[in-house]
């Protein structure tokens, strides 16, 4: 080889690594860790919230609706009774249902949308819960559905995240999702029609993500079916279900896992089920990838 093409290539190997050092020192991401008084407030409603319901029916028992969340924005989402509400006279309990990422509460209803297929079969979910005799609640999470921010798109979210070492807009997004829910269960706690004491969340993937987190720092949740929900570690310690899973004590978890789930592994999973500290939970496996078999919900009759 020549040498002047010799030099060249380690001109150019030398900048690769001064680019790759540069990049390790600024921009990857650290682990850190929340201090006790962070704890206490970090999922607390900051502000004021309308708890009125703006609702506008789409069936004899379905109604879609908005409300203000704790900065002023609006959240939109839908509920659906198992039957006509005049005709019920019990309480209802209630199954929230979160969406994965890249998705929209729509499909708690819709075997697809916009051509696109429900690959996390959670209109499956929402079809037993409410043969079950459940209310059926789901709103769109930050940044997706009808709140997708076009100069913040979650892809750039997620580049950001990745690549740049940008935590705060991921945390932000998961984090006031969360508290958009907890501010739900304020209006659903005040509705009389509901069973107050069976307030469930269920949800796939980033939405299993949330479930837990609500479900640890809101005590109105008493059960979780979390589907695949992904590894999040100290990296960004605010929405890591790992910080918060002592939360959990109280309540009756579900965890359903894959053994080849890419965004999280057999150790992962396995390492977060034995922190879960309550004494009634299980874990039901998957030889799968994160997209789980169709027929999956066909294991969780019994969660109803």
């Amino acid at each position: 080889m020549p040498k002047f093409l010799q030099r060249r290539l380690v001109i150019l190997f030398m900048a690769l690594v001064g680019v790759a050092a540069i990049w390790y020192n600024f921009f990857r991401l650290a682990p850190y860790s929340l201090t006790e008084q962070q704890r206490q407030q970090a999922f607390e409603v900051s502000g004021a919230a309308d708890l009125s319901l703006k609702m506008q029916p789409l069936s004899t028992t379905a109604w879609q609706f908005t409300y203000t969340s704790f900065d002023g924005a609006t959240v939109n989402g839908q509920l659906h009774y198992p039957a006509p509400p005049s005709e019920i006279h019990h309480k209802i309990p209630v199954l929230i249902g979160v969406h994965a990422m890249g998705r929209s509460q729509i499909r708690w209803w819709q075997d697809s949308f916009n051509g696109s297929p429900t690959l996390t079969q959670v209109h499956k979910l929402s079809r037993m819960a409410l043969d079950a005799g459940y209310a059926v609640v789901a709103i769109d999470a930050r940044e997706h559905g009808q709140r997708k921010n076009p100069e913040r798109s979650l892809k750039r979210i997620m580049w950001g995240l990745h690549l740049w070492g940008e935590r705060h807009h991921y945390e932000a997004m998961i984090h006031d999702t969360v508290v958009d829910h907890r501010i739900l269960l304020d209006w659903l706690s005040t509705q009389p029609q509901f069973d107050n004491q069976q307030l469930h969340v269920a949800g796939y993937s980033m939405g299993a993500q949330v479930s837990l987190l609500l479900a640890a720092v809101d005590k109105r949740i008493s059960k979780v079916l979390a589907v695949v929900p992904p590894h999040v570690d100290d990296k960004t310690a605010l929405v890591s279900v790992l910080q918060w899973v002592a939360g959990l004590k109280d309540n009756s978890v579900t965890l359903l896992s894959a053994d080849n789930d890419e965004h999280a592994s057999q150790e992962d999973n396995q390492r977060l089920f034995n922190l879960i500290p309550s004494q009634s939970k299980q874990h039901i496996r998957f030889n799968a990838g994160h997209i789980l078999p169709e027929d999956y919900p066909t294991k969780l009759q019994h969660w109803f």
